[in-house]
């Protein structure tokens, strides 16, 4: 079982950025309903992925500078990261079928 890391605007350079292996991020907030109805299938994403993927969350209230320097205006968004850029981006609740069918592609790349 994996576990989802939780990183903040001073580690995203090093946790992300400079991961030797792709990064799914979700920003999230505590009061975001459709955030927490996602959570489990991110979790299941990080358990089965775990050899080919780091999955990390970041609070968007707590960590304000990074969300911004992405752009996120809306969340959920589930940013997929590799080699240090953004290769998929998914912003709403949708099911894990629909997640992963958007960055299995990167992950394959990765893995092949």
């Amino acid at each position: 079982m994996a576990d989802l890391v939780h990183i903040d605007d001073g580690g995203f350079e090093d946790t992300v950025l400079a991961s030797d292996k792709p990064v799914l991020v979700d920003f999230w907030a505590e009061w975001c309903g459709p955030c927490h109805m996602i959570a489990p299938s991110v979790k299941q994403i990080a358990d089965e992925q775990e050899n080919a993927l780091l999955v990390a969350k970041m609070d968007i209230d707590e960590n304000p500078i990074t969300p911004g320097r992405y752009g996120i205006m809306s969340i959920p968004t589930l940013m997929l990261f590799k080699d240090g850029e953004v290769v998929a981006r998914i912003t709403g609740a949708m099911p894990k079928d629909r997640i992963m069918a958007q960055i299995l592609p990167h992950l394959e790349a990765t893995t092949a």
